[in-house]
């Protein structure tokens, strides 16, 4: 099977309507405007991931996956690496469910196209509500400039990472 490969794929998920879940989109969007003549990054934003993204994923050189959390103090701007689920999770019924994490569709890449891109990763934000509104919270409007600078410098260090 042959992909359409990216150097980097950035992939963000978020509700835009519930407050600072919405993020992931934001940042998504940001990252889209600063790297717009980059032919090597392709910018995936989403209410939710789901298990049509593993081809893109399988594909990718890197994946830089975005999302709120709520297991984060709220305005916490971290960055981890992710890794495939084990076994064959990514195959499992209950994974088409209502929310595919990021392992799950490294996994689903692994098990449908035989592909992992080489680095994943998982940038997030803590939220502080997801209550219905377009607002971000005060903790969160602080946070964005730390992870747009977290943001830019990873997609750089992707992107650098293959063409150097």
């Amino acid at each position: 099977m042959s992909f359409t490969s990216f150097r980097c794929l950035i992939l963000a998920c978020g509700n835009t309507l519930r407050g600072d879940d919405g993020v992931g989109p934001w940042l998504a969007e940001w990252a889209e405007k600063r790297f717009s003549t980059e032919a090597g990054l392709r910018v995936v934003a989403r209410q939710q991931w789901t298990p049509e993204l593993a081809e893109e994923i399988a594909g990718a050189e890197s994946v830089l996956f975005i999302d709120s959390s709520v297991n984060c103090p709220a305005g916490a701007v971290k960055l981890f690496s992710v890794a495939a689920a084990t076994g064959e999770r990514g195959l499992e019924c209950g994974l088409a469910s209502h929310h595919v994490g990021a392992s799950e569709l490294l996994a689903l890449g692994r098990d449908l196209y035989d592909s992992t891109p080489p680095s994943a990763q998982l940038l997030t934000v803590g939220a502080d509500s997801t209550e219905l509104g377009e607002e971000f919270s005060a903790s969160v409007k602080a946070a964005l400039p730390e992870a747009c600078r977290l943001l830019e410098d990873t997609i750089l260090r992707l992107l650098l990472r293959k063409a150097g």
